[in-house]
């Protein structure tokens, strides 16, 4: 048995500092929970986003496209735009008021399009013949008394032919010497047939309207021309290099622009020296210009490099607007250019957070999103003006 002699005294106000403690620590450990908690919970909503994210990306319906896909070019492409047509029109008709007495307001759609007055006109009279110039009652010849005009819209297929140069020469029938003859017509490919016409033809066709070489070489042979696809791919070097001065004029215009648009985008070159067909390449874009004399130019480089940037814009200290890749830091630094972001590439970010928000709620996204599309109706009527 143990003598009350031998327990430790205790005092209350020690007692209390232990409940104390023991109290706070329980609270420090709750809080440390909630904080966990709160990062499980943000970790758990952003992995959510980001799969709803991608399950859009992937499944979704894409608003934003900068190239055509091989995909896109669809042998039912007629059948396909005539039945998205007709979903429209049905969708207008869903829309329609439900009093029956209030009228629906018609939205046209499709229809004929007036055709442009510029075009030239060829007439094609149609008479009637000389038997049917008399009233059938009484005999009189009938008078003119007007006309009824309809236009239908006709296409002049691409016709081959060949051009010939005849050179005049002249000569003294006495002494046969001094010989004149008129000079050669200037050529862009001198030692080519190929006319000016044909080469800038052919080139609208691969670079404008995404035509390779080979569908040209096909089109040409149904013509009864055979241009082989080499032969057109040797042009367009060679006319590449003749256009350099005009290119080098172009960029020394655009870099008087107080504003240039700057981007870049992916290219796989499959022959390349000294690099694999799987590398990845780089097309460079720059834009700018007053408005009618705008410029455009597309430089080929290996590297997605700051130093691209640099060799491009040389000593440009203008407004450059670009997209938020940090390779245009070095030349904006370099030169003191005002560097603006993209108002695009913004707004894509915006899209991407409405479109994980819950269903039926709107959020800080929506709003930045009516802000961009004020500014864009601003824009809009700017340019209005400017085109009035």
């Amino acid at each position: 048995m143990i003598s009350p002699a031998s327990t430790p005294s205790v005092s209350v106000s020690q007692l209390q500092r232990q409940v104390r403690a023991q109290q706070e620590e329980i609270a420090r450990l709750h809080r440390l929970m909630e904080k966990k908690e709160a990062q499980w919970e943000a970790a758990k909503q952003s992995l959510f986003e980001q799969l709803k994210l991608a399950i859009e990306g992937r499944f979704g319906p894409s608003t934003e496209k900068y190239r055509v896909e091989q995909g896109d070019l669809l042998i039912n492409e007629a059948e396909v735009a005539v039945d998205e047509e007709e979903a429209s029109a049905q969708d207008d008709t869903a829309d329609a008021p439900a009093d029956p007495h209030q009228p629906a307001k018609r939205r046209t759609r499709g229809g004929r399009v007036a055709l442009p007055p510029e075009l030239p006109r060829v007439e094609v009279i149609h008479e009637l013949p000389e038997d049917a110039r008399h009233c059938h009652h009484d005999g009189t010849e009938l008078k003119e008394i007007g006309k009824e005009i309809s236009e239908e819209l006709h296409v002049v297929p691409a016709r081959i032919e060949v051009i010939r140069h005849v050179r005049i020469k002249y000569g003294c029938p006495d002494c046969e010497e001094g010989v004149q003859i008129a000079p050669a017509s200037a050529k862009l490919l001198p030692k080519s047939n190929a006319s000016p016409t044909l080469l800038a033809y052919v080139a609208t066709a691969k670079y404008q309207d995404a035509l390779p070489l080979y569908r040209q070489s096909q089109i040409f042979a149904r013509h009864g021309i055979e241009i082989p696809r080499n032969t057109l791919a040797r042009w367009m070097v060679q006319v590449g290099e003749r256009l350099m001065p005009l290119v080098e004029a172009l960029r020394q215009h655009l870099l008087q622009a107080p504003l240039i648009h700057m981007d870049e985008t992916t290219l796989q070159v499959n022959a390349e020296a000294d690099r694999p067909a799987s590398s990845t390449s780089y097309m460079w874009l720059q834009r700018g210009g007053p408005p009618g004399q705008q410029v455009v130019l597309f430089d080929y480089d290996a590297s997605r490099a700051g130093r691209v940037p640099v060799r491009l814009l040389g000593n440009y200290a203008g407004r450059l607007v670009t997209d938020g890749y940090e390779g245009y830091a070095e030349v904006v630094r370099k030169n003191g250019i005002t560097h603006a972001g993209c108002w695009a590439h913004a707004r894509r970010k915006f899209v991407e957070a409405q479109k994980v928000q819950p269903k039926g709620k709107t959020g800080k996204a929506d709003w930045a999103l009516n802000q961009i599309r004020k500014l864009y109706a601003v824009e809009t009527q700017a340019k209005a003006r400017e085109n009035a």
